[in-house]
């Protein structure tokens, strides 16, 4: 096959969105089809008239014998050519529907609500990312034979051994914006000062600076400064070195189309502290994790006590979710599903 894969640039982003895409670019291209890769410029999701400008752009440069497929972060700027006839030929990536995004203005969302609602039921098929992003898609309007689910995969990960000595260190991977939560990490972590642990979250905080100000102000006033370290975007062998001294991974997400992160974690063998933000829930079980409701620090407080308390405990839980992040699906699987679902 031919594809082509519309996505925002820069492609070298570095989110879980962006790991799936890049991810299954490489399968593709190792299964043998021929993947160009489109940036698209402008702003997003929020398109402005470049992002719209270049959307039709692509449109009409696309040779007719390559597949398209738009990433759900660019898609709104394609909502103005919802009736061009190559918009029925292409197929949407849908990691989570945009509306979903915390933080947003009420205009903001319901404008991207809009144009989602007009452009989904018009495009050839949709592959999302998780069982309950392919519902909230259903409810939206699309017919559910024609979504497609490819959950990503993961890449074989050494088993880590974490702190094995005294305290307890816990990591949390995820943008500093307000969907991932971590204002809610901090606080529930907040209420812990008379145990031992350490926090590192990794993020850029370019997307949202002022959020991100506000996160490094917030463990200051709750007097865990010292103990948070705000690593910013992290990547290759820095990342695996956080992985393998990781005891716990940590998000108090808000919504998740899936959560690579939470994935990567029990590829490592490390248990969960979740919260139950969208997909993300379906990768939590008792054996190796906690999971509290989005917002609820002090009960994400409660579940962390023990978890950093108790190393016996704690001990179990590694093994269990060692065992659950052998059953994940690697990326060779997921790309020939991906390809199939293409050919669909």
């Amino acid at each position: 096959m031919k594809i082509a894969l519309a996505a925002p640039a820069p492609f070298d982003t570095v989110s879980g969105g962006y790991n799936y895409d890049r991810a299954i670019v490489s399968g593709l291209r190792a299964l043998g089809h021929q993947v160009l890769v489109v940036e698209q410029v402008g702003r997003h999701p929020l398109a402005d008239a470049a992002a719209e400008a270049n959307a039709a752009d692509t449109l009409a440069g696309l040779p007719g014998d390559w597949c398209l497929v738009l990433d759900g972060l660019g898609l709104p700027a394609f909502a103005p050519f919802a009736d061009d006839p190559r918009i029925a030929r292409a197929v949407g990536l849908i990691h989570h529907p945009t509306p979903l995004e915390k933080g947003l203005a009420a205009a903001d969302a319901a404008q991207l609500r809009a144009r989602e609602s007009r452009l989904l039921p018009r495009l050839r098929r949709l592959i999302a990312t998780s069982k309950p992003t392919a519902e909230a898609l259903a409810a939206m309007g699309v017919a559910g034979e024609r979504i497609a689910v490819v959950e990503p995969g993961t890449e074989p990960a050494g088993r880590a051994p974490g702190t094995r000595g005294a305290g307890c260190h816990l990591l949390s991977i995820g943008a500093l914006v307000p969907r991932k939560g971590h204002d809610v990490l901090l606080r529930a972590l907040g209420r812990l000062c008379d145990l031992d642990w350490r926090l590192t979250i990794v993020g850029t905080a370019g997307r949202d600076p002022a959020h991100a100000a506000h996160l490094r102000a917030l463990a200051d006033q709750l007097g865990i400064a010292a103990r948070v370290t705000f690593a910013g975007e992290v990547g290759g062998a820095a990342l695996e070195a956080l992985w393998q001294s990781a005891d716990i991974f940590a998000l108090a997400t808000w919504y998740e189309g899936y959560g690579m992160a939470a994935a990567e974690a029990l590829a490592h063998g490390i248990p969960l502290a979740l919260t139950a933000g969208g997909a993300i829930a379906e990768l939590a079980q008792p054996a190796w994790s906690v999971l509290s409701k989005p917002g609820e620090h002090a009960l994400l407080s409660k579940a962390l006590r023990r978890m950093i308390f108790d190393g016996e405990l704690r001990a179990r839980m590694k093994d269990a979710a060692w065992e659950a992040g052998r059953a994940l699906p690697g990326w060779p699987a997921q790309a020939e599903k991906f390809a199939a679902s293409l050919g669909a």
